[in-house]
């Protein structure tokens, strides 16, 4: 426990921790170092001597504390040590699905800061024991709010106790978008070697779709960028946004698509399955969704390359009955 007694003895603490964090964040050999430079795999799905477009994802989960999110909490948490938003002593507080929260929950357990998470109370098991794992404090809402509601609860705490927290408020935090400007996006263009045609990603805190597209039509206008989201309100999709009828994050820049997709949650699932049984690739539910979206795109475009993002794995879906079904044959 920080023992502090003024402003300026906070401070001054900050200024001695910030050499040894950043280190600890650019070291190749600190788990933070890991985050970043995911393998891209080849989807194999409708190939055939009539389509000759190519499909690839971003496999995420190959990230440290396992998905997309650690890019964007790591570079909110690096923003707010550098600028002294985050202070020992401070908690970091923030609504979550999840995935933010296990990097947040990862990056302040290597960094020595407390998290307090909010979350809807039907988040998987999974998720919740992981956090539970690295050590956060969890707030659970009401699972028919949403993350909405998580939000909304979150921004109670925060202006009722405005010193005990640092609220990245990742919806609505420019860093969130910048992770993948500076990182996600030039990673595809080395890996396609420039190739990259078309770009396909879900919609959740927009942050993965905002940043990659903002920074790949500065490097070729011509890409065209996709946005997926569910096809309704009500959906199983855990991490993404049917923007019609949720808070529309702020970073959320509409002019950035070319096109918007929907897929609904058995489409998603389907695709879950699909690329366990036939492709080897354990993924997350909004990963089917981005696959099925990339799919149905390169089979349209029929000469494309199409880079999606897998966010996550499936270890973190394993108690979800879908698993157990079978496809129509």
């Amino acid at each position: 426990m920080y023992r502090l007694t003024s402003e300026q003895d906070v401070r001054a603490a900050q200024v001695r921790q910030l050499p040894a964090l950043e280190t600890l964040i650019t070291d190749r050999h600190s788990i933070l170092g890991l985050i970043g430079n995911t393998p891209l795999l080849r989807i194999r799905g409708d190939e055939t001597h009539d389509v000759q477009s190519h499909v690839y994802a971003k496999a995420e989960w190959f990230n440290p504390g396992g998905s997309v999110k650690d890019r964007a909490a790591l570079s909110m948490i690096r923003h707010a040590l550098r600028t002294s938003l985050l202070t020992p002593g401070k908690a970091l507080i923030d609504a979550t699905s999840g995935n933010t929260g296990i990097a947040y929950a990862m990056i302040g357990s290597a960094l020595g800061y407390r998290v307090v998470l909010a979350l809807p109370g039907n988040a998987t098991g999974e998720r919740k024991q992981i956090l539970r794992a690295f050590g956060a404090e969890l707030l659970f809402t009401d699972p028919l709010t949403g993350t909405d509601g998580a939000q909304l609860h979150v921004k109670d705490l925060v202006a009722a106790h405005p010193d005990a927290y640092y609220y990245p408020d990742q919806y609505n935090n420019p860093e969130n978008w910048k992770a993948h400007y500076e990182t996600t996006a030039l990673e595809i263009w080395q890996q396609t070697k420039g190739r990259v045609t078309h770009f396909v990603a879900g919609l959740g805190t927009t942050g993965t779709f905002v940043g990659t597209s903002r920074r790949l039509k500065e490097l070729n206008p011509a890409i065209t960028c996709i946005a997926v989201q569910p096809d309704s309100p009500l959906h199983g999709l855990e991490g993404l946004k049917h923007l019609a009828t949720a808070i529309v994050p702020g970073i959320y820049d509409p002019g950035l698509a070319d096109e918007q997709l929907t897929v609904s949650t058995e489409e998603s699932y389907a695709e879950v399955r699909r690329l366990a049984r036939e492709e080897g690739l354990f993924v997350g539910v909004s990963s089917g969704a981005a696959s099925a979206a990339s799919r149905m795109v390169g089979a349209r475009e029929r000469t494309a390359v199409v880079v999606t993002i897998f966010p996550d794995g499936g270890a973190r879906y394993g108690s979800e009955h879908f698993w157990n079904q079978q496809e129509e044959v």
